[in-house]
């Protein structure tokens, strides 16, 4: 059976197409640019060559549609019509207290979507564009909803709740919901497959660190506390957010910059973390690489951000009473071996014996990089959400072949 995973933006759609009978990719791509001039498809041809094309791309609709042109392309297709795909997972960022599973898409869910928006008004309705692209481009084949709110539903009220006035909580919602719950899902069972310990059974701490980034601590299979909150913008420091700031400097700041609502939320996801610190850019690489040419700004923000990933896994340590196993993945997990190096080095006292030398010879690959004798297995383990969407749509859908 084969599997369309679609992550629409409000002005991009990326897409991979799975044969779930091997569990392989049969295509990906995604398209930048829906609605603006210079639109575009960016895709891996079925032999494997990297192909753009230009077109104009007004809405969704027409984005989906060209994606299914190419797919089933006799050029650079691999299906020969659309009813080769039995279905399509669509990753949808947040679900509330509506939704702790994936699930079918009806004309009710797409609602409670609809109303969930105002958490994540940047992502929802984005979303919702694929889902009704697909709705009117391939009407008859089946649609799931995966969210990243879903796998910390679990988490107990004492580590949701915020000490807000409670009808803050009954009127508006105002808790923590978590996001990144299918990579931490993904990465988090992985590492037990890998290491062949049960899943139900470990102590786990999962850090997707990248542009965006949140650390998760998951007891006996359950997330029991997660580092972003209400919306994505608490927790670590991020390519343009902020992280955690003391709530008290908000309107301190809305004062003397004189901001509104929006302009305080614009400053806080857009022009702080990385970017907003240094002026310089929100790729680590190229502030790892002003580090290096001298900048003491680039240095700073460096300890920073590392300092915050470890500061969250001690935590989490000490909540569930100790880590079994410590999985760093996202773009700086899997890729940049000073930033776990600084984040492990000094974590003795709670037993991870870190392997340097091996850290420092991996990037981008499943891999053990503490010591044997070491009481926490830290490993890297590049994820896929792709997969993970692809996998709960067959299971909601209980599809076998």
């Amino acid at each position: 059976m084969r599997i369309l995973v679609l992550n629409s933006g409000s002005s991009s759609i990326k897409y991979k197409l799975f044969d779930m009978t091997t569990g392989s990719v049969m295509a990906q791509g995604g398209i930048e640019r829906v609605g603006l001039e210079g639109a575009f498809l960016k895709f891996t041809d079925k032999n494997g060559e990297k192909v753009t094309l230009e077109k104009e791309i007004p809405d969704h609709v027409d984005g989906i549609s060209f994606i299914l042109s190419i797919l089933t392309d006799a050029k650079y297709g691999c299906i020969g019509s659309y009813s080769e795909i039995d279905a399509v997972g669509h990753r949808v960022v947040h679900g509330g207290e509506k939704f702790a599973s994936s699930v079918l898409i009806t004309q009710e869910v797409v609602d409670m979507i609809t109303a969930c928006s105002e958490f994540a008004p940047l992502h929802n309705p984005a979303n919702l564009k694929g889902i009704n692209a697909i709705t009117k481009v391939l009407p008859t084949t089946p649609q799931v909803a995966v969210f990243d709110t879903a796998f910390h539903q679990t988490i107990p009220d004492y580590a949701y709740f915020y000490a807000l006035p409670y009808h803050i909580y009954e009127k508006y919602g105002v808790r923590r919901y978590g996001f990144h719950g299918t990579s931490h899902r993904y990465v988090s069972h992985r590492a037990c497959e890998i290491l062949g310990v049960p899943f139900d059974k470990q102590r786990i701490i999962t850090a997707h660190v990248g542009n965006g980034g949140s650390v998760t601590a998951i007891l006996n299979g359950r997330s029991v506390d997660t580092s972003m909150g209400m919306t994505p913008t608490e927790g670590l420091i991020m390519g343009t957010r902020s992280g955690d700031i003391d709530p008290g400097a908000l309107p301190f700041i809305m004062k003397k910059e004189n901001l509104d609502t929006e302009g305080l939320s614009d400053l806080l996801n857009k022009k702080s973390g990385v970017a907003g610190f240094t002026d310089l850019s929100s790729d680590m690489r190229d502030i790892e690489g002003a580090m290096l040419a001298g900048d003491k700004r680039a240095a700073l923000i460096l300890k920073m951000y590392n300092y915050r990933i470890k500061k969250y896994i001690g935590a989490y340590a000490a909540a569930m009473g100790g880590v079994d196993i410590l999985v760093f993945t996202g773009g700086v997990g899997e890729n940049q071996w000073t930033s776990r190096e600084e984040v492990c080095t000094g974590m003795e006292y709670m037993g991870l014996l870190f392997d340097a030398d091996k850290n420092r010879n991996e990037r981008g690959h499943e891999v053990v990089i503490s010591k044997p004798d070491s009481k926490v297995t830290v490993m890297v383990v590049p994820t896929d959400e792709e997969f993970m969407i692809a996998a709960d749509t067959k299971e909601e859908l209980r599809i076998e072949n």
